[in-house]
């Protein structure tokens, strides 16, 4: 009713992954449509939950054990099982599995935004901003990958705060030093090298 929804193109447009501009535009991607369903939902009282099916975030309405899914991408259209199963099958090749429908919680929804924002950005090399503060937020969240650590000291190194890179990888290579001796040995040369930079 009031025009939101999402094409193709809004996956090559970093605004598509910004609240402020997915309200202004009213055009974002399936993830963030659906939150600003959730949150119009919510206000009003009914029982909409957002749905993390791989590669296509929807959104749930009413019992959680038999939903009525709904695609805010495609400006509300409501999903049959057999429509979920083709985009579960379609952004994986798997079967949907019940697992899959389960509601995601919000601290889950705003990661995977972030890891959107991330993937727009380690396709843009020339963004390490974008990268950068996407993975400062990460960080920020109470449950991440510790992998992203060491993606934060490499764009460090990338945008020449070598001497804060360095230190990131040997506090990464520290802690994976017991687990994956061999890969906090290379970590560390890595951030040897990064302070060679400085040379």
């Amino acid at each position: 009713r009031c025009g939101f929804g999402g094409s193709s193109a809004d996956y090559q447009r970093l605004g598509s992954s910004l609240l402020q501009q997915v309200l202004r535009r009213r055009r974002g991607l399936p993830i963030l449509l659906s939150v600003v369903w959730i949150e119009v939902a919510r206000r009003a009282g009914a029982p909409v939950y957002g749905v993390a099916l791989p590669g296509h975030f929807v959104v749930g309405f009413g019992d959680r054990e038999h939903p009525v899914l709904a695609d805010p991408f495609a400006g509300g259209a409501p999903l049959t099982g057999q429509d979920a199963e083709l985009l579960v099958t379609g952004a994986t090749g798997a079967a949907l599995e019940p697992s899959m429908m389960v509601p995601a919680r919000p601290l889950e929804i705003v990661l995977r935004i972030l890891n959107n924002i991330r993937a727009w950005a380690a396709a843009r090399p020339e963004r390490t901003d974008v990268a950068l503060w996407a993975v400062e937020l990460s960080l920020l969240l109470p449950s991440h990958p510790a992998r992203l650590r060491y993606e934060h000291a490499q764009l460090l190194v990338q945008r020449g705060e070598f001497l804060r890179g360095a230190a990131e990888m040997e506090e990464y290579a520290e802690i994976l030093a017991e687990i994956e001796p061999t890969t906090a040995e290379n970590i560390r040369r890595k951030a040897h090298a990064a302070r060679a930079l400085l040379n």
